[in-house]
């Protein structure tokens, strides 16, 4: 775990952001203790494998927008 100071997020934020997307977790320090700890995100979900593995390879044989359109223009 890194340290820095509060006046190192002010003048080094594109080094501490490049830590962060490294994985390093930081530790923001004032006057020798912790006053935040900056994470790095989380991994972001694959919506399009859990898609694929709910619903495998079957799709619509109409697109959903050319259902609403259908829907819509019965609508006079």
């Amino acid at each position: 775990m890194k340290q820095a100071s509060l006046r190192d997020l002010r003048y080094n934020l594109d080094r501490l952001a490049a830590l962060l997307q490294e994985g390093e977790e930081i530790q923001i320090m004032k006057r020798e203790s912790v006053v935040a700890l900056l994470l790095p995100p989380a991994p972001r979900p694959d919506f399009a494998a859990r898609l694929k593995q709910m619903w495998g390879d079957r799709f619509m044989e109409v697109s959903g927008a050319a259902l609403i359109v259908e829907e819509r223009s019965g609508r006079d």
